[in-house]
């Protein structure tokens, strides 16, 4: 089985969660990059710095919790782009990153 098998309007219902996340991901082209996620589901997440990235592309990025998990860009806009995960991830595993990431827990969504 190759790639996540969800459509876009799947993903756009996915509860998003905004999170401050800077990151490293590994690019298979262009090596490591630096990107600053924003909001998070368990189906995928956004970046705001995606200046380097086209539809498309694929990286693996470190979550805490389930650590390496591989993503595709799905769309881009100005300098944002979305990214789909390869797999869903289980939701608790997902409630636990996001207690990682949101430690306030007035930022985070309602459950």
């Amino acid at each position: 089985m190759s790639g996540a098998n969800l459509s876009v309007t799947d993903l756009r219902r996915a509860a998003r969660h905004p999170v401050d996340f800077p990151v490293i991901v590994e690019h298979y082209t262009q090596g490591d990059l630096n990107l600053h996620v924003c909001n998070l589901s368990a189906h995928g997440f956004m970046v705001d710095d995606a200046k380097e990235l086209a539809r498309g592309d694929r990286v693996i990025i470190r979550l805490p919790v389930v650590g390496r998990i591989e993503a595709y860009v799905i769309w881009t806009r100005d300098e944002r782009a979305g990214f789909q995960f390869e797999r869903i991830i289980r939701l608790d595993d997902f409630m636990a990153i996001i207690d990682t990431l949101q430690p306030n827990p007035r930022l985070r969504r309602k459950r």
